[in-house]
């Protein structure tokens, strides 16, 4: 029985707060994920759920970073909801636990500090604005690039959050930067 590998990424400005509520934290039985394109045991592709801090923390910050199987990710708290994605951009690894969170065409969206790409908070989706060319009084409209930013599972139990990574088997973007070399925090095994 090994321990869960839980770690507060390093970060910046005014989200810098680290809840880890390790006292509340289960034991991990599971496999670790393996984003990296690497074959995998069809038996491994199910994640056990990992604790990554308490309710009450998360809502006071309304965002917080971990590490669940080797995996960075953040958590936000947004109007009563919670969604956890890849913590690094799709498009160039910009550091979204540092983005502000805005709505775009009535949907919460996480907008990247660093290129302003706007990220679903739901689904993962890329948005951007288009405007047909060819008419000069149309206005522009929010459309979608498509899933880019892997979205994992967040449940609350107890008053503990946890984090369930997606075992969707298609590639996301996001996949880059979240596996390898581009990782923040690498893993002690390598």
């Amino acid at each position: 029985m090994t321990a869960t590998t839980i770690a507060a990424l390093p970060t910046v400005g005014p989200y810098s707060k680290h809840f880890m509520g390790a006292e509340a934290c289960i034991p991990h039985h599971g496999p670790s994920m393996d984003f990296d394109g690497s074959e995998q045991d069809p038996e491994m592709k199910t994640y056990s759920t990992v604790c990554v801090g308490r309710e009450d923390d998360i809502k006071k910050s309304e965002r917080m970073t971990a590490v669940v199987h080797d995996r960075e990710v953040v958590i936000f708290y947004h109007k009563g909801e919670y969604h956890a994605m890849d913590i690094r951009c799709y498009h160039s690894g910009g550091p979204l636990h540092l983005g502000e969170i805005e709505e775009f065409d009535g949907r919460p969206c996480i907008v990247c500090p660093w290129h302003k790409y706007k990220i679903t908070l739901a689904t993962g989706e890329g948005l951007y604005q288009s405007i047909n060319p060819k008419d000069p009084s149309a206005k522009p409209k929010w459309c979608s690039k498509g899933i880019k930013q892997r979205i994992h599972k967040v449940t609350v139990d107890n008053g503990n959050i946890y984090v369930t990574l997606s075992d969707e088997p298609f590639k996301c973007d996001s996949d880059f930067y979240a596996t390898g070399v581009y990782k923040v925090i690498q893993s002690s095994s390598r």
